[in-house]
């Protein structure tokens, strides 16, 4: 049916808002949501809403949007109107004794169901239905009305404050406020079998309930009756969130500290998907040879492969039990080697998915560094206790030698990609590398100015990088043994504040670095990263920082500020130190050993943000990182294509086809490059007359030569104004190409090979004159008595002009 334009339909007084609540915080935020069509700038604030005095925890909708709910850590419930409401504004709920976990509307109803973290589960009626909310008249009130005026606590953005009932004492008895009462009250842990409730989900076609609770169990309830249809354990830790699909078949379970993912489908009781990641932090990753495959190991002991183009785990190895420290692949890509504290090194086979092979030593090590060499034959790890590397054969799984020499815990071990060379790097300031088919002896040491934490081959094996415990990056020449060059890259670092530090981050970046380096698939750059929440890629030629990745802002991590907070200074102290929970926020809940329940022990912290492994992956599309945040991959090939370029307020596309109208051309094309949507810039670029490209060219500022220049080479390929496009190459070329080559150092952009247009224009120059000289010698010679021989003769010329013509194809 037809809406009126403030939203309201013109029969059965149906109400269609695009607003979302989110709620920060005591307070609730209420936000104009976007359309279908891209907006910039689209989230407005319409409302702030406050009620509750403590943090919000929950919030629901009514099916028609009129008013929402919202829970709190008070235990109070408070229900809001979504508009100006005669009869009601605002209503709160009591009748809890702990945290709201969730508050839930009845299907096109004003009625409530509440549930709190202690069990309990509160029934409310209201007395008026969602037809029966009258909207408040906006009119001008008489002088001696005002005092009859009753404020909320509902203010609008700017400190407006959205007043109450406005209507007569008159119309105030006509208009009926909305009241609850509380009906029933059940009780979910009476016989004390589990813990606190910790997430609800309620689904309303099917008036079903789900409930999950800190031991892992979860409950299915049928509303309002409370009557219990199906309860199951699904693991032994707290069920940290609840979501039912739309047909109310399938539930969704998470877990945090487990990392666990699970749909259940109750009806037919049997699980539809489950995923669980390392409930510890990771400890290192390998690409498999082909990039398809991701392995993971961490502190929990697991080793996980992982699919790259799904995200998904399809296997996971729990034959350790101590913490996995390094993991690889052999070069044919269906074995997975890792290595472990526990003092084991286990090879894995990805066709029948077992443990095949176990590496042990003489006497117990704790393995902190792992390599396997080109063939796949040599299996390395090094001791951090015994200072001692130890080489297996894969195929006996026998020890073949124990190589000694270290004078510290050897932090890292890499194979040379073309010899049977094994670089070794210890906390003993040395680098050594080992000769495989000498007796394994020692060919050459190399020496460091600090611990030695990392060591990477270059993939032509010609290079050698060294990270150290001073934050610098070495890297030397195996084959001369000598230094090439450095970077000092503890700057570049930026390493977050603690809450407890005193000092400031410059001054605690002085004892981070480097723990983790990787050279990209070209060999030009080198990946670093370690105890900071950056990853640097340095250019190895120039020796300098090309770019950084951030790879988090989430505050629930240590060592993310950068300035103190003084708030949290007090005289006794920092805040942060007070241990004001449980676990349920944002920290992680340790306990003793063995201990599940009662741990009068228990007390939680802020993991710090840091970057355990890095690796690029074969193909030099992507590279991924192991973080506290999780297994980050980083692509090429993402299908994201709005990476905005110094973006503003007055940048929009309806900005940049006004100055299109205005043809201004040039302020279109620097708009539509900062905005840097695909089809804006092709189409601001073809809406250029033809006539009018040098011009725009001359103007272009240097900032954006470079943008559109690799954006018409990329148009080159695939449009079919193929000569429009030829234009402006041609022109940004002749009038910019000088001062391109003097910023990058080489001829023009990349995209044009300029090494290759020599050799084509010669070679299309002899096509065209093998063709002409064969136009003449066909047009001499014409006797009648020859005509079948000139034939033959034209059909061989032709197939050969033909296949030169094919040849000039390829080459182009």
């Amino acid at each position: 049916m037809p809406l009126k334009s403030d939203g309201v339909q013109q029969s059965g007084c149906f109400f269609l808002y695009r607003r979302f609540v989110v709620t920060k915080e005591n307070v609730a935020l209420m936000y104009h949501a976007p359309g279908k069509h891209r907006e910039f700038n689209a989230f407005v604030l319409d409302k702030s809403y406050y009620g509750p005095y403590d943090e919000t925890t929950c919030i629901d909708w009514t099916d028609d949007s009129k008013c929402f709910v919202v829970g709190s850590k008070d235990m109070s419930t408070w229900v809001f109107g979504a508009e100006r409401w005669a009869n009601l504004i605002y209503y709160s709920l009591g009748g809890h004794k702990d945290v709201i976990v969730g508050c839930f509307f009845e299907k096109d109803s004003l009625d409530l169901y509440t549930v709190s973290q202690d069990g309990t589960l509160c029934v409310w009626e209201s007395d008026t239905e969602l037809d029966g909310l009258v909207l408040r008249k906006t009119r001008d009130r008489p002088e001696d009305e005002e005092e009859e005026e009753e404020e909320t606590r509902t203010e609008g953005e700017e400190g407006e404050v959205i007043r109450g009932k406005v209507e007569t004492p008159k119309e105030r008895e006509k208009t009926k406020n909305v009241r609850y009462k509380q009906i029933s009250k059940h009780f979910f842990n009476k016989e004390g079998d589990f813990n606190n409730l910790t997430a609800a989900a309620f689904h309303k076609p099917t008036h079903i309930l789900v409930t999950g609770f800190s031991s892992g169990i979860f409950h299915l309830h049928e509303l309002p009756e409370f009557n219990l249809i199906h309860s199951l354990s699904i693991s032994d830790q707290r069920i940290a969130s609840v979501a039912i699909n739309c047909s109310g078949d399938w539930i969704g379970f998470g877990c945090s500290r487990m990392g666990q993912l699970l749909v259940w489908e109750w009806q037919s009781e049997s699980y539809v998907f489950k995923q669980q990641g390392h409930f510890n932090n990771m400890a290192s990753l390998a690409y498999s040879p082909d990039g398809q495959y991701i392995v993971t190991g961490g502190d929990d002991g697991k080793v996980k492969v992982w699919n790259t183009n799904s995200g998904l785990c399809f296997v996971t190895f729990t034959e350790h039990t101590s913490s996995v420290t390094n993991v690889s692949f052999t070069s044919s890509g269906f074995v997975i080697v890792s290595a472990s504290l526990d003092g084991t090194v286990r090879a894995f086979d990805l066709h029948r998915y077992r443990n095949f092979r176990t590496f042990t030593s003489p006497r117990p090590a704790q393995f902190s560094s792992l390599a396997v060499d080109v063939s796949g034959e040599l299996v390395s790890a090094g001791a951090q206790d015994s200072f001692e590397i130890f080489l297996w054969s894969m195929q006996t799984g026998r020890l073949l030698e124990v190589l000694g020499g270290h004078e510290g815990p050897v932090s890292s071990l890499c194979f040379s990609p073309v010899q049977s060379v094994l670089a070794s790097a210890s906390w003993d300031r040395t680098v050594r590398l080992w000769d495989m088919l000498d007796s394994w002896q020692v060919k050459e040491t190399l020496p460091l100015t600090s611990d030695g934490l990392s060591v990477s081959y270059r993939p032509d094996g010609q290079e050698l990088a060294v990270a150290t415990l001073n934050g610098e990056i070495s890297f030397w020449n195996p084959q001369t043994a000598t230094q090439t060059g450095s970077v000092s890259g503890r700057h570049d670092l930026e390493t977050g504040r603690k809450e407890t530090d005193k000092v400031t981050a410059k001054q605690t970046a002085k004892g981070k670095s480097f723990t983790s380096l990787c050279y990209s698939a070209d060999g030009e750059s080198i990946l670093a990263g370690g105890q900071s929440k950056f990853v640097c890629i340095y250019n190895v030629k120039e020796q300098m920082l090309m770019k950084k990745f951030e790879i988090s802002c989430n505050l629930s991590f240590d060592a993310m500020e950068e300035f103190l907070d003084r708030r949290k200074m007090t005289e006794f102290g920092s805040l942060a130190l007070v241990d004001d929970g449980a676990g349920d926020g944002d920290g992680v809940n340790i306990s003793l050993p063995g201990v599940r329940r009662g741990d009068m022990s228990s007390r939680h912290f802020k993991p710090e943000i840091r970057v355990s492994s890095l690796r690029f992956s074969p193909t030099g599309r992507s590279w991924a990182a192991t973080t506290t945040e999780g297994l980050l991959v980083y692509s090429l090939d993402s299908s994201l294509v709005f990476d905005p370029y110094d973006l503003d307020l007055d940048v929009t596309p309806a900005s940049i086809r006004k100055q299109l109208r205005l043809q201004d051309w040039v302020s279109a094309i620097v708009l539509a490059f900062r905005l840097n949507e695909n089809a804006l810039k092709q189409e601001v670029l073809e809406t250029v007359p033809h006539e009018q490209i040098p011009v725009v060219c001359s103007s272009i500022p240097d900032v954006y030569v470079e943008k559109v220049l690799g954006f018409v080479a990329s148009c080159l390929e695939k449009s079919g104004h193929l000569e429009f496009y030829v234009t402006w190459a041609q022109n940004l070329l002749m009038l910019h190409g000088q001062k391109l080559k003097n910023r990058s150092g080489s001829l023009f952009h990349p995209q044009f090979c300029h090494s290759l247009v020599p050799v084509i224009c010669d070679f299309n120059m002899y096509n065209i004159r093998y063709a002409t000289a064969l136009f003449k010698q066909r047009g001499l010679k014409r006797p009648a008595e020859e005509d079948e021989e000139d034939e033959e003769e034209d059909d061989q010329s032709e197939e050969t002009s033909e296949a030169s013509l094919e040849d000039a194809e390829i080459m182009l």
